[in-house]
């Protein structure tokens, strides 16, 4: 059964075929698929199928350790979205809901080739001198949630030195639990940064920014 209804597979078919490059989705799931697995390849299936702007992968989460290493994923159900090259960009747990709104935008970004950021985010982004991980916990019934997750992909295209994943707490409740997710979004950036709500691009580079100054030293015992 189709999981879009026409008139909607009809709109994400008309801005797929505008797309100016190329697109490429990487699911990650295994032989045996849990339920969420199955959903999210069988959304990106549909969802590949309906343009020839846009093509699907599968990989086999369990079997293909040289794809998963490859792509530095370490959970399922999970999808890559590649344009020339790989950005870093991940979605953990399906992406439905308002989230389906921050997959397109992902594969818009990838296959324009640009990252749509202001010139003094990007400038900045240029001087980062140490990897950068953000997480952005969601559900899919968060309207604010897609501003969020599309900065943090923003950032992933912009910077090699940046990784950026969506992360589907409906999908994965440990990692709420273990984040202390209280309310959507909230974003975690390298284990140490955590910050709740979607920010504007100037404050939400400025958390991204404090990754990048060394801890104080301990002061020497006398």
């Amino acid at each position: 059964m189709a999981l879009f209804k026409p008139e909607v597979a009809e709109k994400v078919r008309l801005l797929l075929d505008q797309l100016p490059s190329a697109a490429r989705l990487v699911v990650f799931t295994q032989e045996l698929e849990c339920s969420h697995c199955l959903q999210n390849r069988q959304l990106m299936e549909e969802l590949a199928g309906l343009s020839g702007r846009l093509s699907l992968e599968v990989r086999n989460f369990l079997l293909e350790s040289e794809a998963v290493q490859r792509y530095g994923v370490d959970k399922i159900p999970a999808t890559a979205v590649v344009g020339d090259r790989d950005r870093a960009i991940r979605f953990y747990g399906i992406p439905a809901g308002y989230e389906f709104t921050s997959l397109v935008e992902a594969i818009r970004m990838v296959a324009a080739g640009d990252s749509g950021l202001q010139p003094e985010t990007r400038s900045r982004l240029a001087a980062l001198v140490k990897p950068v991980h953000i997480q952005v916990f969601v559900t899919l019934t968060c309207p604010y949630c897609p501003m969020a997750v599309k900065l943090a992909h923003q950032f992933a295209f912009e910077s090699d030195l940046v990784r950026a994943d969506m992360v589907n707490i409906g999908d994965f409740p440990h990692l709420a639990q273990r984040y202390g997710v209280m309310s959507v979004p909230k974003v975690v950036i390298n284990e140490t940064v955590s910050v709740d709500g979607a920010l504007p691009e100037p404050l939400f580079l400025e958390h991204l920014l404090r990754t990048q100054v060394p801890p104080p030293e301990a002061p020497i015992a006398l």
